[in-house]
């Protein structure tokens, strides 16, 4: 299998609901003119706490300081894994299962955090870019590994790396164990053209920045019957969807586009208390367990909280 370390430098952002209106000139923009951003990688999704912005260096630019804005201080690389020319979502079992084992339980192991994104095309695994020789260092015997680099992949050889963790002698520390929330919820992993975004503007505006079921600002309901979560990212020309289904039944059938089976996912919600960014191996207790029993699964880190997406 080859890993790709793709030419973006990513930040991780929040945007907090009471500071939204502040931002939703440039979340336009990026989501609907493309031409006139020079973004290529924006992910945006929205939970009961606030909404997860994961952008491109370009991206980034339109997003002006404020009290209503949280940026993680790092620039995370995205990492995909491409087996037989195809990107690790095609196979049998999809999404994070397939690098569960390869990917991210070596990682965890390394002490490497990583931030999730599952998109309807693949799985991008972000790890920070001072991390990137101890990432190397450790999937070299796996992996083919190749950067992105102008739109030529160029192969990536093994370096001397050290993380100041495992190889100094000290035991990784064991991950804690988090509670794992189940809404009611039934979700929709799904696509569409990019060029009939203008077609569903007013669809997805709404959904995004004007429902109010369940109530902004609301945490988890008490009793567990559902979430507010939707994800959108448009990475690299291609757009993929994470909705529940009363979201989806606002859509136009015909514009959205899922697997032929059309199945549906359930969640399970990681984290009691916001998980913060330096904990290791939260993705890799979760993604285990269900790669061992070969279920597909999706992951989509936000700024608080980890999502699993399941049947």
């Amino acid at each position: 299998m080859d890993l790709h370390i793709l030419d973006h430098k990513l930040r991780v952002t929040s945007i907090s609901k009471t500071g939204l209106q502040q931002y939703t000139h440039p979340l336009i923009k990026l989501i609907f003119l493309r031409n006139r951003t020079r973004c290529k990688f924006f992910s945006l999704t929205e939970t009961p706490e606030n909404y997860t912005v994961v952008l491109d260096e370009e991206g980034f630019k339109e997003l002006q300081p404020s009290e209503h804005l949280q940026v993680e201080g790092s620039t995370w690389l995205p990492l995909n894994v491409v087996s037989n020319g195809n990107t690790s979502s095609s196979s049998q079992a999809v999404g994070v299962t397939k690098i569960a084992k390869s990917v991210i339980a070596p990682l965890a192991e390394q002490h490497v955090s990583v931030f999730m994104l599952s998109t309807y095309q693949t799985d991008f695994i972000l790890v920070r870019e001072k991390d990137l020789s101890v990432v190397v260092e450790t999937l070299v015997e796996e992996f083919n590994i190749f950067r992105e680099e102008g739109g030529e992949s160029v192969p990536v050889h093994s370096q001397d790396a050290c993380n100041g963790l495992q190889r100094n002698g000290r035991e990784v520390p064991h991950a804690t164990v988090h509670p794992v929330l189940i809404p009611e919820n039934q979700f929709c992993v799904m696509s569409l053209d990019p060029d009939t975004l203008p077609a569903i503007a007013t669809t997805l505006i709404d959904v995004l920045f004007y429902s109010n079921s369940p109530k902004e600002g609301a945490s988890v309901d008490q009793d567990m019957k559902c979430i507010k979560f939707f994800s959108f990212s448009l990475i690299d020309g291609y757009v993929s969807l994470v909705m529940d289904t009363e979201a989806q039944r606002q859509f136009p059938a015909d514009l959205l586009f899922t697997s032929s089976s059309g199945e549906l996912w359930r969640m399970a919600r990681i984290g009691g208390q916001p998980l913060g960014f330096d904990e290791c191996g939260i993705v890799a207790q979760i993604s285990q367990p269900l790669a061992d029993s070969d279920i597909s699964a999706y992951y989509i880190s936000t700024f608080s909280f980890d999502h699993a997406l399941d049947f």
